[in-house]
């Protein structure tokens, strides 16, 4: 097996392939709970990235789930993934419950597309941007608590854009976005500048949906593909949408492929990547 994510990166995938092997047998927590003589609350657990099976419980998930065959690939990935620690640990309660599953795929994924339609990424958001966006989403949170969230959110940009390899990163956004006034307006200017610098990057790619291209796919909302590292054989990754209370994971083929056709109408509608700098550049002249 290979070993080119980090031991923590592969505990999180290992989760959710956990849970997907569940859910395509059509049993419950409950029914997995009875297979290792335990509770659901340790299923979900190892189905939330809190904690490993041990080894004689992985064999009677695998065994229940008709994996057996892929035994010795599931024991080397739980191995590796008991040998190191969440880079995240420090930030504590600035890291919500439902989002920790989220960082460990980013942060371990090679590809990450996804839709913005209200405000740029927290990739691609400087500090001054990304504490507007905090305070506003955040109105009744103490002021103490909003300086955690920004770094939490510089930390997942080092993690995802300046690791020895950076994942690739492709994202489609709303012109409005843009053009939206967040913490005053030579906070924005700053922002656009940086989003259009990070367009140039070769790992980076910009697409802005124009206001004038009308009503579009994305109306829905934003979301985030995430792809699975190579070491998860036919795993087609899974979509992250995020909601005022809690995060989804959609990790059925039938569902992710319904996503990335909506993201392929939008990067048809939207302008061509190499295009991006210019025209963010010149919606901060606008400004």
């Amino acid at each position: 097996m290979a070993a080119s994510q980090s031991p923590t990166a592969l505990k999180w995938w290992f989760a959710v392939e956990m849970r997907r092997m569940r859910d395509r047998k059509g049993l419950s927590r409950e029914d997995a709970a009875r297979a290792i003589k335990g509770s659901t609350q340790g299923v979900g657990h190892i189905e939330s990235g809190r904690s490993l099976p041990k080894p004689l419980e992985l064999d009677k998930l695998l065994e229940l789930y008709g994996q057996t065959e892929r035994a010795e690939f599931f024991h080397d990935l739980r191995d590796m993934a008991k040998k190191g620690k969440d880079w995240w640990i420090g930030f504590g309660p600035s890291v919500r419950s439902y989002f920790n599953l989220f960082l460990g795929l980013e942060s371990s994924s090679p590809q990450i597309e996804g839709w913005d339609a209200l405000v740029p990424p927290g990739l691609f958001q400087t500090a001054d941007y990304a504490e507007g966006v905090i305070r506003a989403g955040y109105v009744d949170l103490p002021g103490s608590d909003i300086r955690p969230l920004v770094e939490l959110r510089m930390a997942r940009q080092r993690e995802v854009l300046e690791r020895d390899q950076p994942a690739r990163v492709w994202r489609v956004i709303d012109e409005a976005a843009l053009r939206r006034i967040v913490g005053s307006r030579e906070v924005t200017k700053a922002q656009l500048e940086h989003l259009a610098s990070l367009a140039e990057r070769p790992n980076v790619d910009v697409q802005i949906v124009p206001l004038d291209a009308g009503a579009h796919t994305g109306t829905e909302g934003t979301f985030t593909l995430l792809s699975a590292p190579p070491e998860l054989e036919n795993y087609p990754g899974c979509v992250y949408v995020e909601t005022l209370v809690k995060g989804y994971y959609y990790e059925e083929l039938e569902e992710i492929t319904r996503y990335r056709n909506a993201l392929t109408r939008l990067r048809v509608q939207a302008i061509k990547p190499e295009d991006s700098p210019a025209f963010i550049r010149q919606i901060a002249k606008d400004l």
